[in-house]
């Protein structure tokens, strides 16, 4: 008797051990705060050597280091962020968004950390040289961002052609596929200098807040990440950080 005693604590063990070992391999622990972003997004996100570096990227480590956790950086598509963020499967977003009352329905946001002006680009010698001869054109745009909604609203969907990445936008734009493009101004700076022949207009389409989409049902989250920000914004981090990026004008 004593001997099957002890056989079953043995598997009594050996289940605790492997239960264990289960739960170590899936999900992430504690101490790590995923943020999903889309890496096509200069100065905000983009990729250096590999690595996603940026505005969004410096502030989030910076926050993450605040409130003692690790994080991780997940590069997905724009459209996907706010549902993922929704469902869990992200602690938070963060990629140049723009708060907006649609998206305040899905996700909280926190306290804004900057703000973005949305800009026109389009080809030297265009017809388009302000916002009234945008009517009637093909408008590119990177898909669900602000300059989507803002544009198919405006212009009707079926004249404004949305795309995975600005890049792609762009690309459209050099090929003629598009008559100008709609995107947040210092990516619109990245792409001009990038490409010969794009200017932007003077003219700026929108101005608008950005901030971290954090999920409804994780207040706890939304506090700390909070409290965090608002340290770096108040003690000149953040300001810092926009400064390395983006010069003054």
């Amino acid at each position: 008797m004593k001997k099957n005693l002890i056989k079953s604590l043995a598997l009594v063990m050996a289940g605790i051990m492997s239960a264990g070992m289960l739960a170590g391999c899936g999900g992430k622990g504690d101490d790590v705060l995923t943020m999903a972003t889309n890496a096509t997004f200069p100065p905000y996100e983009f990729y250096e050597n590999e690595k996603i570096v940026g505005i969004d990227a410096e502030i989030a480590e910076a926050i993450a280091g605040k409130i003692g956790m690790t994080l991780e950086i997940v590069d997905t598509e724009f459209g996907s962020i706010v549902a993922g963020v929704q469902t869990g499967k992200y602690d938070m977003g963060m990629a140049g968004m723009t708060v907006t009352d649609e998206r305040k329905q899905s996700v909280d946001f926190t306290t804004s950390y900057a703000t973005g002006i949305q800009s026109i680009v389009v080809k030297e010698g265009s017809p388009i040289q302000s916002l009234d001869d945008l009517a009637g054109k093909k408008i590119g745009v990177q898909q669900d961002t602000t300059g989507h909604i803002y544009a198919a609203d405006e212009f009707g969907d079926e004249m404004v052609l949305p795309f995975n990445k600005g890049t792609d936008a762009i690309a459209a734009l050099v090929s003629d596929k598009v008559d100008c493009v709609i995107i947040d101004n210092q990516p619109a700076k990245s792409f001009v200098e990038a490409n010969e022949g794009l200017v932007i207009l003077e003219t700026n389409y929108a101005t608008e807040d950005y901030a971290i989409a954090i999920s409804k049902e994780n207040t706890e989250l939304l506090e700390k990440v909070n409290a965090a920000l608002e340290e770096l914004i108040a003690d000149g981090t953040v300001e810092t950080i926009i400064n390395k990026y983006i010069s003054a004008e």
